[in-house]
């Protein structure tokens, strides 16, 4: 059942390949947003730091923005990577 053979590989089946590795890197770039953020609130804690809030988070726009960034360009990229290995290359195959 989870080793079928993938098939031919179809734009769409591309397109929403990358899709989902996107949201993937989107929600890796949540996770790693909360914990920089609590690291930051920690340190800025220990060491009685005022910190600022910028429309609920304590860390910067452009930091914020940076993350979510690498998330979506990270996803392509690792989904681009990994279809190729799986549909073109057909690495699995080859063992």
């Amino acid at each position: 059942m989870f080793f079928n053979t993938p098939g031919k590989p179809t734009n769409l089946k591309k397109a929403v390949y990358l899709a989902a590795s996107v949201i993937l890197g989107l929600l890796l770039g949540l996770i790693a947003h909360a914990a920089i953020e609590m690291k930051y609130l920690a340190l800025a804690d220990s060491r009685g730091w005022a910190v600022n809030f910028y429309y609920g988070c304590a860390l910067p726009i452009w930091l914020q923005i940076l993350i979510w960034l690498a998330g979506v360009v990270g996803g392509y990229f690792l989904g681009s990577w990994w279809w190729r290995k799986l549909y073109v290359e057909r690495v699995w195959e080859k063992k």
